[in-house]
């Protein structure tokens, strides 16, 4: 349960928090340790829990800062503890700030810091906990950490691009059905009023526009149950396997689109192996690990079915050429770093070509789309305007 916490710290200055603990008693305790004077302790209700909770979990930013800030710490010569406990002080959230302390809680049993990591699975990712795994078998920790927030930012950059490339036509598109539904509740049915008191002869046009109009006000409440209905059974649909099927093989078949996606997935895929290998996990787990951040179900199965034949003593590039899904760049590439013994390497410059090759493919998505959503509202706004102004003409020529 949530507890809201009022208090008094050692320098006199008040403090707000939320915690999490199974009771007031638990919050107390938390509340000396931490040498803060409570003035006021409260339970927070579900809804409240819920709201500020949305706004106080733990974003992904704020993991790449953590990762960012703890290697530079421990390259500086501060011990794991001594770095944690001043990241502790830094935090800002209180979810930040209480999963620091049961991460440092842990190491200071004996732990290491993969397994207290894995106590917060829904924080830290499988690639996450297993690069700090082969990071701390490898007395590599502070480098391995300054590489994965590299990947971090990287992914999260990439992500944002693609997100903004597609919020832009997103914003259009639903302005446009907005006005449109609009027009027919309210303004279209007056018209349709007008044209039939005054007996005039529809041109195919304005009919096809009033008939959507009277259909629209007729079965608005049906629309939008069966809109809501609709959202509600698709959300749950695509969580289903046969549903992560279809949307995922939509997306790989979508014009542009898919190909943002592809690329997007190749880029995840190389990035990961890459950072995995060179961390000294073996071939066969970060396969099997990069297929969980590949976002394609397909690429999954595929980078699955590569890990077992590589197990059964088959060379990462055979293994790949084997699936037909891959591109023959990446398994060229890796049939080089095989030969090198620099695989790693290898998949890294993949990665850094994919990435060269998506943000461009999004730039020229961005280009592409504007002036064909002005071709779209261009041809809407003609329509609606010669489907309204037709009748007003043609009453005119009678009356002349």
């Amino acid at each position: 349960m949530e507890y809201k916490y009022v208090g008094v710290n050692l320098d006199g200055k008040k403090e707000v928090g939320i915690v999490e603990y199974n009771s007031e008693k638990e919050v107390l305790e938390y509340l000396r340790a931490s040498k803060i004077t409570p003035i006021k302790i409260e339970p927070l209700e579900k809804s409240q829990s819920a709201i500020l909770g949305y706004f106080n979990r733990v974003k992904g930013s704020d993991i790449i800062l953590f990762t960012r800030q703890l290697s530079s710490m421990i390259l500086t010569g501060l011990t794991l503890i001594e770095s944690l406990e001043l990241l502790k002080k830094q935090a800002d959230k209180p979810k930040m700030k209480k999963m620091l302390e049961d991460i440092i809680s842990d190491v200071s049993e004996g732990k290491a810091l993969s397994q207290a990591l894995g106590n917060h699975k829904d924080v830290f990712s499988p690639v996450y906990i297993s690069l700090i795994t082969a990071a701390e078998e490898g007395g590599l920790l502070d480098k391995v950490l300054a590489r994965l927030a590299d990947n971090l930012e990287k992914s999260d950059d990439m992500k944002k691009k693609v997100r903004s490339a597609l919020f832009y036509p997103g914003i259009i598109i639903s302005g446009v059905l907005i006005v449109i539904i609009l027009m027919n509740i309210f303004v279209i049915p007056q018209l349709g009023d007008l044209y039939e008191s005054l007996d005039l002869e529809l041109p195919l046009t304005t009919k096809i526009v009033v008939t959507s109009s009277n259909l629209t006000r007729t079965f608005l409440p049906v629309f939008i149950i069966g809109i809501i209905g609709g959202v509600v059974f698709l959300k749950r649909y695509i969580k289903t396997e046969a549903g992560i099927k279809i949307v995922d093989k939509l997306k790989l078949k979508l014009p542009v689109f898919g190909e943002i996606v592809k690329l997007s997935s190749f880029d995840e895929i190389n990035r990961t192996l890459s950072l995995l290998v060179s961390s000294g996990s073996s071939l066969i787990s970060a396969i099997k690990i990069s297929a969980d951040v590949s976002g394609n179900y397909y690429y999954k199965l595929a980078l699955l079915d590569t890990a077992n034949l590589v197990e059964k003593g088959a060379g990462l590039s055979i293994a790949l050429e084997n699936q037909k899904v891959f591109p023959a760049l990446m398994i060229q590439m890796v049939k080089v770093g095989e030969a090198t013994g620099k695989i790693d390497e290898s998949l890294l410059k993949v990665s850094e070509y994919f990435e060269r090759d998506l943000e461009l493919k999004v730039k020229n998505l961005t280009t592409a789309i504007e002036p064909i959503l002005i071709i779209v509202l261009g041809v809407s706004v003609a329509f609606l305007i010669i489907s309204v102004i037709t009748p007003i003409y043609g009453l005119i020529s009678q009356i002349q």
